[in-house]
């Protein structure tokens, strides 16, 4: 928890309560329903909500943004995106029920009253959002295309609407196609612990 103190000074009390209720609250519904591995809850704060809050390194959501998380699993990075940013909307999505029963509990027990949990597939989402996140769930390639219809023409941030992608490793194959307009932002650039020596935020802005 000091670790998302230390990389975002400016949290509120508020956010900051709910942080610190993530800890408990995911053990909790681990223990009835793994989202996330068992290796890993020991480092939720790095390899979960801080790695999610990176999006926040790269833009400022403005109030009203429409957002949709896809492929959610437990709730990340939404979740987190949703507390730093409660002026924006999120809907969080997943194909997987059980993943969406646990997140449903989390924004319940949290209070967050910007975030709709829906059991689906991103095929069967009509809506327009300003921004579609995730965290790597397939080859950028293929989530482009799933996924580029779902984003709005109308901007109303810093940034034109678009993707943005938190991944691992190496990228360039994958973005190939892409690389006249893609943004790649290296995470070790702003957080410092070993794990995100490899972490990227990808970020493309669509033009329909």
């Amino acid at each position: 928890m000091l670790k998302i103190q230390k990389y975002f000074p400016q949290l509120t009390t508020d956010q900051i309560i709910c942080f610190q209720k993530m800890d408990v609250l995911y053990r909790e519904w681990n223990e009835k329903i793994n989202v996330i591995s068992r290796k890993d809850i020991d480092s939720l704060y790095e390899k979960h909500v801080l790695h999610a809050l990176g999006i926040a390194k790269i833009i400022t959501f403005r109030a009203g943004t429409q957002i949709l998380d896809v492929g959610t699993g437990g709730g990340f990075p939404g979740i987190p995106l949703a507390i730093m940013f409660p002026d924006s909307q999120f809907t969080l999505i997943d194909s997987i029920g059980k993943k969406i029963k646990v997140v449903q509990a989390m924004v319940d027990e949290l209070g967050l009253k910007n975030v709709n949990a829906i059991h689906t597939r991103v095929q069967e989402v009509k809506k327009e959002f300003d921004f579609v996140i995730s965290r790597a769930v397939t080859a950028f390639p293929d989530f482009v295309g799933l996924v580029k219809n779902n984003i709005s023409r109308k901007p109303q941030n810093s940034r034109p609407n678009g993707i943005i992608y938190l991944k691992g490793g190496d990228f360039e194959e994958e973005i190939r196609n892409f690389k006249n307009s893609v943004e790649i932002t290296e995470l070790s650039d702003f957080f410092h612990e070993p794990y995100f020596e490899t972490k990227k935020v990808i970020y493309l802005p669509i033009n329909r």
